[in-house]
């Protein structure tokens, strides 16, 4: 852990603070494979002593699977139990239309940058 109390960057997820956000940034390929090094990003964020603002910015992200999603599900049950709140930055058309299809969509509100997702 940094001195922010977040994990050092992986090949699939970096964490850093922005605004009043800690924003976890994923990339390459988020499957069953790659969880080892997304999980300790999602924590660290999920599990901040205040409520959480955590912002999930899947700009360099290539593909997700189910078992992605459901890391991303249980990042934000676990904010919004805290009585934090989530914000998903997302412009790739094949990613949007899983969120679609899964009904996530509803959940997550992707939107286009993170200024965007930054907005009260």
């Amino acid at each position: 852990m940094n001195e922010e109390g977040l994990p050092p960057p992986t090949a699939h997820a970096r964490s850093y603070r922005l605004a009043c956000a800690v924003v976890v940034e994923l990339a390459g390929e988020i499957d069953l494979g790659s969880a080892r090094g997304v999980h300790p990003h999602l924590d660290a964020a999920t599990l901040a002593p205040a409520p959480p603002f955590v912002v999930l910015d899947l700009g360099p992200l290539e593909f997700i699977d189910c078992y992605g999603l459901s890391l991303l599900v249980r990042a934000r049950r676990r904010v919004l139990a805290r009585g934090g709140r989530t914000a998903m930055v997302c412009d790739h058309g094949r990613t949007l239309r899983l969120l679609a299809l899964t009904g996530l969509d509803a959940a997550f509100h992707p939107v286009r940058t993170l200024d965007e997702a930054l907005r009260p």
